[in-house]
């Protein structure tokens, strides 16, 4: 079977982890929430957004060009993080 070039941010207790992660261009990232309340993947840029994602709830976004993609969350904007693409 091919390697899944497939990189996951976990979202639990408010936090995505990891916070930062560097993959490459062409790199798909899923954020999978593990809380019990809803979180929204939303870039700083607008490059992407999520839709409200439930408990064990998945988005994913492949990045097509490099660069450094902050991102938080829609509703708890304390919720920070970072993909950077090479």
């Amino acid at each position: 079977m091919a390697q899944d070039t497939t990189n996951v941010v976990t979202i639990d207790n408010f936090t995505f982890t990891p916070r930062e992660l560097t993959v490459a261009v062409g790199t798909t990232v899923k954020w999978i929430n593990h809380d019990d309340i809803p979180h929204l993947v939303v870039s700083k840029d607008k490059a992407f957004r999520s839709k409200a994602l439930d408990t064990n709830d998945s988005f994913s976004y492949a990045f097509a060009s490099a660069g450094t993609f902050d991102y938080f969350c829609g509703l708890h904007p304390h919720m920070v993080g970072k993909v950077i693409v090479k």
